[in-house]
């Protein structure tokens, strides 16, 4: 039986495809980004294997778009349809880490954003979001359009330079579990990242 873990963020470039990574090899999960929008700089299943994710455990993608923009306007450009019908969790023992495309709300259709899929599966999500200035506005948007789907929260794992009161107040006024912080890391590697991955998260929280 998939025991999936859903993870999105605030943002896109924001971290959550290493964060994504990170979780993946701690939990000795499978990996699967439904939708790639973007492929000439590679593609995100391609990212976390150069991270330590063994290739066998990558789930192929549901939709791969050559456009690197919003999924819904990714798909339109390419000329295909993405039908939400065609992303059920995929079948498989053990833990599955599922990455989103972009922000909560990036609309996967005209009707149907990133947020309804995660209600649609049903699974928990880790919310994945910077330090920087603002991460206070965007992850309480974040949470609050989770919750309004009624998405189950495991947290919010945090990404940058420690901003102690931005890190507690998303927390206390989200409601929500302080996963942990992944520092930015001067060389980033598979060694350095599930090394600082190990330090910044207590894996206990993921299962």
């Amino acid at each position: 039986m998939t025991r999936a873990i859903v993870v999105t963020g605030t943002d896109t470039d924001i971290g959550k495809t290493v964060f994504a990574a990170a979780l993946t090899v701690a939990l000795g999960a499978r990996y699967w980004k439904p939708v790639q929008a973007g492929l000439a700089d590679g593609s995100d299943a391609d990212s976390v294997v150069r991270l330590g994710v063994d290739a066998t455990q990558v789930v192929r993608e549901a939709y791969r778009l050559a456009t690197p923009c919003s999924p819904h306007r990714a798909a339109e450009i390419d000329g295909v349809t993405i039908d939400p019908a065609r992303l059920p969790l995929p079948a498989g023992s053990g833990a599955l880490v599922v990455e989103g495309a972009g922000g909560v709300l990036v609309p996967l259709t005209r009707t149907w954003s990133f947020a309804d899929q995660a209600a649609a599966w049903g699974a928990p999500v880790v919310l994945v979001a910077r330090t920087a200035l603002g991460t206070i506005n965007h992850s309480l948007l974040s949470i609050e359009a989770l919750r309004a789907r009624g998405v189950p929260l495991l947290g919010v794992a945090f990404v940058g330079e420690a901003v102690e009161d931005s890190e507690a107040t998303i927390a206390a006024v989200g409601g929500v579990k302080r996963l942990g912080r992944l520092p930015i890391l001067p060389s980033l590697s598979a060694s350095t990242l599930h090394a600082a991955f190990a330090k910044a998260f207590t894996i206990e929280d993921f299962q």
